[in-house]
């Protein structure tokens, strides 16, 4: 996410020039490891100011490409805040993103976009792999034609999911922008449109939107042949970046899995998954402000070469680990970080 005091620490010359570089600086060697680096991109890139965050996120283009320079490859764009900037915004977002190298999907410029790209289809390391991506609204900010956002109604989802099926994917990965705000339990609507998506043929679907962090759930489910197939869904990652100061919105997840495939068999099925706790630190000096993500593995013994916590900020990152290790019972987590 991007809020005003976001914006205001990566300015670099007022409403010309930018610099995020320093937001993932921490975090880059976690994202760049994965072979296909995915985030939900909860802001629009007009392409002009005024730049401003809640309730109308405009973040200046630059974002796009320390987010190529943290790791990421892939940016799904379909939340609450995607027509913030209106039809114009959609558009530039797109092109922007386009223009930095990244897959996208959610949104569209128009429908023949749409139809031609949707499900967005990424080809990885002898792997075909169909991402769809959902918002439950837009904030009440209409779409400008012919611009489309996709929004979470069932009959559209399983419209796409046919689709995506057709396409024969090696697995099927849904994008979910959903639930309620602030809630560290999954809702009754999350749990029963998780079940009709990987009834329809998904594997994995990755939640956002309540800015703390849900419960991770596998499952299986019957498929056509009578055979069971695992499938999991991470109801809320958290917060990755933001200026939320929200009880447990200061964090949140990198998420981790591994799709495998037997070359012999050519079957597929979900892997072993690992997720690392990651704080947001503002770091102050000098009358300026800098944003971090850093990964809690790496920051915690407060040893780091580069960077030292102040007490207060190091005893708060602790806290947020402790109380959501003890959320998601994380007592054999995967913390450290390679080298």
């Amino acid at each position: 996410m991007g809020h005003r005091p976001q914006i205001s620490s990566a300015q670099v010359i007022k409403d010309k020039k930018f610099n995020y570089e320093p937001v993932f600086q921490f975090v880059q060697p976690l994202i760049e490891k994965a072979d296909l680096a995915i985030a939900n991109l909860e802001v629009t890139l007009p392409g002009e100011p005024p730049y401003q965050g809640y309730p109308n996120f405009r973040s200046p283009d630059d974002l796009a490409n320390a987010l190529r320079f943290a790791g990421f490859d892939v940016l799904v764009t379909a939340n609450n805040h995607s027509n913030d900037a209106k039809g114009q915004g959609v558009i530039h977002t797109i092109d922007v993103l386009e223009q930095n190298g990244f897959y996208q999907t959610g949104t569209f410029k128009n429908k023949l976009d749409r139809d031609l790209f949707y499900p967005l289809i990424v080809y990885k390391n002898g792997f075909k792999l169909a991402f769809l991506n959902y918002t439950y609204d837009t904030n009440n900010m209409k779409t400008v034609p012919p611009t489309m956002v996709n929004e979470i109604k069932e009959s559209l989802i399983k419209k796409d999911m046919e689709v995506a099926r057709r396409l024969n994917p090696d697995f099927i990965i849904v994008m979910m922008h959903w639930g309620k705000e602030y809630q560290l339990e999954e809702n009754k609507r999350q749990q029963q449109l998780s079940k009709m998506i990987f009834e329809a043929g998904a594997d994995l679907i990755i939640g956002s939107h309540p800015h703390v962090i849900q419960p991770i759930k596998e499952s299986t489910v019957m498929q056509a042949d009578s055979s069971e197939k695992k499938v999991l869904v991470t109801y809320s990652l958290g917060n990755f970046i933001s200026n939320q100061k929200k009880l447990n919105t200061d964090g949140g997840l990198v998420f981790e899995i591994e799709l495998c495939k037997n070359l012999d068999s050519n079957t597929t099925y979900l892997g072993a998954y690992h997720y690392w706790p990651v704080w947001r630190y503002i770091h102050r000096a000098n009358g300026k402000t800098t944003y971090h993500v850093l990964p809690i593995a790496a920051f915690e013994n407060n040893t780091h070469p580069e960077l030292k916590l102040p007490a207060k900020d190091l005893a708060a990152m602790k806290k947020f680990a402790k109380e959501m290790g003890a959320h998601l019972e994380m007592r054999n987590l995967k913390l450290e970080m390679e080298n």
